[in-house]
C-alpha cells in the first residue's frame, strides 16, 4: 500500500520539477528593436539544430557556395555557443519562392532558408546557391541573417553581400557601424566545386537597444 501511494506522488513531484526546470531553461523571447519577420527564427519547430546545414536549393543548378564564420560574445573575443542563426534568400531569379502549401514566414521568405546553432567554438557553416538579385536589378544579391541568443534576445543583422556584385553601393560596401560588427561583404574563393566565403559576428555589436 505504501509503495502504490508513494510512487504516483513521487512521479508527480518529479514531473513538476522537470516542467519548472524546462521553463527556466527556455527564457521568454525578447525582440531587440523592430523587425518584420524576425519571428521566423523560431519556425524550426522540434528539429534538432546543428552548426552545419544545407539549404534546399543547393542541389539545383547554379553557383554553389559555402559560408562559414564564428559568432562571438559581446566582448568580441569569446566564442558564443548555442546561438541560433536563421538565414534566407531569393532563388536564382531573385524571387522569394515558397513551396506549394507553405505556411508561416516561408510564404514571404521563400523556401531557401535554414536554421543553424553554433557549436562550442561559436562556429557555423551553411551550403547554398548564390542568390539572384531582385528582378528590377536595382538591389544587389544578398542573404538575410537573424540571430536568436540563448537568453531569448533576437534581432536582425546586416545582409551578406558579394564583393564582385556591380549593384553594390558605397554604403553597402562600407557601412557605418555595421550591425554585428562586420560589413557582411563576402569575397568568395574557389575551392574545388565550391565558392567559399567567411563572415564573423559579435553579438549585439552596433545593435541599437541591445543590453
Amino acid at each position: 500500500m505504501f509503495r502504490t501511494t508513494l510512487f504516483p506522488a513521487l512521479l508527480l513531484l518529479l514531473t513538476a520539477c522537470g516542467s519548472a526546470q524546462r521553463q527556466e531553461e527556455a527564457p521568454p523571447p525578447r525582440l531587440i528593436g523592430t523587425c518584420e519577420g524576425c519571428e521566423a527564427v523560431f519556425e524550426y519547430g522540434d528539429r534538432g539544430l546543428t552548426a552545419v546545414d544545407t539549404l534546399p536549393d543547393f542541389h539545383e543548378d547554379g553557383q554553389r557556395i559555402k559560408i562559414s564564420g564564428t559568432i562571438y560574445r559581446p566582448d568580441g573575443r569569446t566564442p558564443a555557443a548555442d546561438v541560433i542563426l536563421y538565414v534566407y534568400h531569393t532563388d536564382r531569379n531573385g524571387r522569394y519562392t515558397p513551396r506549394e502549401g507553405a505556411s508561416g514566414w516561408e510564404r514571404r521568405h521563400g523556401y531557401n532558408r535554414a536554421w543553424l546553432k553554433t557549436d562550442r567554438e561559436g562556429r557555423y557553416t551553411f551550403y547554398t546557391l548564390r542568390p539572384g538579385s531582385y528582378p528590377d536589378r536595382s538591389t544587389p544579391a544578398h542573404i538575410h541573417p537573424v540571430i536568436l541568443e540563448p537568453d531569448g534576445k533576437y534581432y536582425w543583422l546586416g545582409a551578406y553581400h558579394f564583393s564582385d556584385d556591380p549593384l553594390l553601393t558605397e554604403k553597402e560596401r562600407n557601412p557605418d557601424s555595421p550591425r554585428g560588427g562586420s560589413t557582411g561583404l563576402l569575397t568568395l574563393q574557389k575551392e574545388g566545386d565550391l565558392w567559399v566565403g567567411e563572415r564573423d559576428f559579435v553579438l549585439g555589436r552596433h545593435v541599437p537597444g541591445y543590453r
